[in-house]
Formats: structure tokens, C-alpha cells, sequence
């Protein structure tokens, strides 16, 4: 087994970082703030990804794909976007390298081979989504448009961090057009519904729903639609954002329809996205300083059985009974590996599968043999439980479902812990030092104040929840009314 975990306690920072590289999830490239993501990691995402999918495909969104480059014409045709995102572009400038003359073991750019325009590569699509919708809307029955593209995106970051914010990663970016504004905030909302469903169905995290303020509102939105986590650490995550983009995409693109009563009108536009930060998320929820804990419907081996044997006749006996097991389990729906390898020995597979979050451990010996039973052993809480032979694939179908349910509630239960409201500035420095996580106050709703706090503080407006009960009270530090308190946070 890989070293020891630096502990959550010890170095949370770190703790996370080894937990990714020991774990096998991913590591850093050559490639300055990109990663390598790895089998065990890749195959977490391709589980998110295929509910993602069936989620989106459910609620009659199509997949397609667009170009990974954007004309910088196209890029600078929505300017509060483009500016948006102006300092994480990547740039290509040039389309061949060629021989240095005075080295020829070198290659240098083409001086002769400059483009004519200059090409973002994409740190988001609208741009390129909105350019071709043009000619793909004409009429109000080709409306609504509901489409989504699972593909990468390059934002250079400064500070990286893996998972979490590195210059490329992979997401799915949904981009749709409507007929009116209605429709378009009602589909604003409903993805921010099916993202708060997902994290919390399938990856047991609870999540606040709300709206983002406009300071931290999406590069030309008019609404960004979120959902918020708070990790183990005390700082919140963003774990997904919808967004009412209005018609500023239609009318910087020119996308009109032919309206029912023979006008002509721009269409009204929404995008919406999560990322491969979600596997950030994930970890920072659930796991311990054993190593990754992961919700039974996201882990790629939900079952592993391990035999404990002398020789080669007892590890044929175990093993009939083990393959006979495995086929029952993969019939009833439980994804499982048998780890009969004879290069390493029962401990250093225990440790290596706790390290994984592999949900359930099952060991067969000798006397397991003997007495027609297994242990079970279960990531969540390390308890375990002899079961006969015959009940284990019913207790592992249970095992299932129980797991999953409380890793929700225990996440729950830690997020309502530290939730706290605080009514003066003093309190909320208090609070942000001592204990962290979302702090409920009242906020005047002007921006001046909310830098102003982020600059005293270092905190953010994470959310201003939605459905939450209106409750008049004054600004935290202005003093101004306030109609509703709104959750701030130090976030990743």
C-alpha cells in the first residue's frame, strides 16, 4: 500500500492531495496545472457522467458537440462574457513550428504562419453554441432548443489544485433557446433542480438551492441558478450553476424566430454545467483519514472479496465459493471483483480497498469455509458482521442502500451543524475564525457591501437560498434593511 495519509487534522490541504494521488484518482502532468486522471478516477466520472446523461436526456436535452477553438471575433461578441473570462484565455496564434536553422534538433514557430484571426480555446462555449444556433433558429417551431455537450475546457489558473480547479478540466454544458423569457427561467430552474437531485441521490451530498449575487453571478447572466455544499473543512463548494442568460446571447449572436404572430423576436437563452470538481466534492464530503469513503451508487467496485488462505487447495476451495458469490452479486445488480492475486498478501488488499472507498469487504477463509458464512465489512462506519453464505447477497443489497443513506444524513447532520447566524460584523469574524462554515446574515442586496465584506473577511455571498423565509433585519455592516439573510462562506 501506498504511505501513510497525512491526517485531516494534521493538514487538510494536504491530507486532500494525498488522498487523490494514493488512492490512484489522478496526478499532476507535464503539462503546467493540468492533470492525469486516472482509471479508478476516470471511471468515478463515467458513473456521474452516464446519471448525468440519462438525467438530461430525460428532461428532452440532445447531445452535440462544438469546436474546442472560438474565433476571438465570435469570443468578443458578448462583452460582459468575454471579459468575464479575458484572463484565463489560452490563446493559439499560429497553426505550424518548423525547423530552427541554427538548431536543427529544435523546433520554433513559424513566423509565415500566423493566423489570420486568433483562436480562444474555449474556456466556455457560448460563443461558438450561440454563433451556430443562428442558423440553426428560424422559426418558433424550432424552439425550444435543448441541447448539451460533455467535452473539456481550458481556464489558466494560477493557483491549481486537483479536482478542484486545474487549467483544463472535463463538464457538460447545456445551452438552450426559447421562445419567451418564461420558459427560459423555468428551464434555468429546473436544471438547478436536477443538479441538486443528482449530488444529492447519487452522491449523498446535501445541497443549498439558491441564487447568486451579482457579484458572483455568471459572466452575462441576468440569473445564476446554484447549488452549494460545505466540506469537511468548513468552506463551501459551488457544485453546479444554471444560468438565465436573458436574450444578451441572441441579440449578440442575432438569433430571432419567427414568432406565432408573424414577428420577428430574439430567443431567450439559458446554459448550465457541473464539472469534474464534483469528484472534489466527493472526497471532501465523505472520506476519512483511511482514506476515500464513496457512496455505493458512484463507486466503481462496490463489492470486493478477499480470500484468506495457505496454499493453493485452500485458495481453490475459497475461490468456488467466492466466483459462485460474485455471479450471484453481479445477477442482482452489485458490481463486484474477486482479488485472488498472489502478489500481495490479505492486509495489504484491506488497506488498499479502504484507501479506495470500496463501500463493502467481503473475507472468505478456512473457517468461513467450515462454518458456511463470510465477513462483511463496510467502509462507512469500519463495522463488521459475520453473515451465512446464503443471506449475503440480500445483506449486500441492504448494505446498499443503508450506506448511502447515512453518508447523506451524516453529511447532513455536519451541514446543519454549522450553519450559524450571526446579526453583527463582529460575530461573523468571530464565527469565520473559530468555526467556519455558512454564516446566515442580513445583507443590504448592494454589491459595494458584499466586497466590502469579502474584503474584511475574505468570505463570499455563496448563495441567497431560495424559498428561504423573509425575515426583515439590518445589514451586518452597514446597518441598511435587509428583507432576507443570505449564507456567505470561505469557498473553494
Amino acid at each position: 500500500m501506498s504511505k501513510k495519509l497525512t491526517t485531516r487534522g494534521e493538514d487538510y490541504s494536504k491530507w486532500y492531495n494525498d488522498l487523490v494521488v494514493n488512492a490512484d484518482l489522478a496526478e499532476n502532468s507535464a503539462v503546467r496545472g493540468c492533470m492525469v486522471i486516472k482509471p479508478y478516477g476516470y471511471a468515478i466520472w463515467e458513473k456521474m457522467q452516464a446519471e448525468l446523461d440519462r438525467m438530461f436526456k430525460e428532461t428532452g436535452h440532445q447531445n452535440a458537440y462544438f469546436p474546442l477553438f472560438v474565433p476571438k471575433s465570435l469570443f468578443e461578441a458578448e462583452e460582459k462574457n468575454a471579459e468575464g473570462f479575458a484572463k484565463e484565455c489560452a490563446i493559439v496564434t499560429h497553426y505550424r513550428l518548423k525547423t530552427d536553422p541554427n538548431n536543427p534538433a529544435k523546433l520554433i514557430v513559424d513566423p509565415e504562419a500566423k493566423l489570420e484571426e486568433e483562436l480562444i480555446v474555449r474556456p466556455t462555449s457560448e460563443a461558438i453554441i450561440w454563433n451556430t444556433f443562428k442558423g440553426w433558429v428560424q422559426s418558433y417551431r424550432d424552439l425550444p432548443l435543448l441541447i448539451n455537450q460533455w467535452a473539456n475546457v481550458v481556464r489558466w489558473e494560477m493557483r491549481t489544485r486537483l479536482f478542484l480547479r486545474t487549467s483544463e478540466f472535463l463538464w457538460q454544458e447545456g445551452h438552450t433557446a426559447h421562445e419567451t423569457r418564461a420558459e427560459a427561467v423555468a428551464e434555468a430552474e429546473k436544471m438547478n433542480k436536477v443538479y441538486a437531485e443528482f449530488v444529492e441521490n447519487f452522491m449523498a451530498i446535501p445541497v443549498i438551492q439558491g441564487t447568486k449575487s451579482e457579484n458572483e453571478r455568471f459572466a452575462g447572466a441576468e440569473e445564476t441558478y446554484c447549488i452549494e455544499a460545505l466540506m469537511q473543512d468548513g468552506k463551501a463548494l459551488q457544485a453546479g450553476t444554471s444560468h438565465f442568460l436573458g436574450q444578451n446571447f441572441a441579440k449578440a449572436f442575432d438569433v430571432k424566430f419567427a414568432s406565432k404572430e408573424g414577428g420577428l423576436e430574439y430567443v431567450w437563452a439559458t446554459s448550465w454545467g457541473v464539472s469534474t470538481r464534483l469528484i472534489g466534492a466527493l472526497i471532501m464530503t465523505h472520506s476519512d483519514d483511511q482514506g476515500l469513503v464513496l457512496p455505493p451508487s458512484l463507486a466503481p467496485i462496490q463489492v470486493v472479496i478477499v480470500p484468506i488462505y495457505r496454499g493453493e487447495e485452500q485458495l481453490a476451495q475459497i475461490s468456488e465459493v467466492a466466483n459462485d458469490l460474485a455471479a450471484k452479486l453481479k445477477a442482482s445488480g452489485v458490481s463486484v471483483k474477486y482479488d485472488d492475486r498472489d502478489t500481495y498478501k490479505p492486509g495489504w488488499k484491506f488497506a488498499q480497498y479502504e484507501l479506495q472507498g470500496v463501500p463493502v469487504r467481503i473475507a472468505i477463509g478456512p473457517k468461513d469455509l467450515e462454518k458456511g458464512s463470510v465477513e462483511l465489512a463496510r467502509r462507512d462506519t469500519l463495522s463488521k458482521e459475520i453473515v451465512m453464505y446464503a443471506e449475503v447477497v440480500d445483506r449486500v443489497k441492504d448494505l446498499m442502500i443503508e450506506i448511502q443513506e447515512n453518508l447523506f444524513e451524516k453529511a447532513r447532520n455536519f451541514r446543519d451543524e454549522n450553519i450559524t447566524e450571526v446579526n453583527t460584523i463582529e460575530e461573523f469574524k468571530e464565527v469565520l475564525k473559530s468555526k467556519g462554515g455558512f454564516i446566515s446574515a442580513h445583507w443590504d442586496g448592494t454589491s459595494e457591501t458584499e466586497l466590502k465584506i469579502k474584503d474584511k473577511t475574505k468570505a463570499t455571498i455563496r448563495c441567497i437560498p431560495m424559498g428561504g423565509k423573509k425575515e426583515e433585519g439590518k445589514c451586518v455592516l452597514t446597518g441598511n434593511p435587509s428583507a432576507q439573510r443570505v449564507l456567505f462562506a470561505k469557498a473553494y
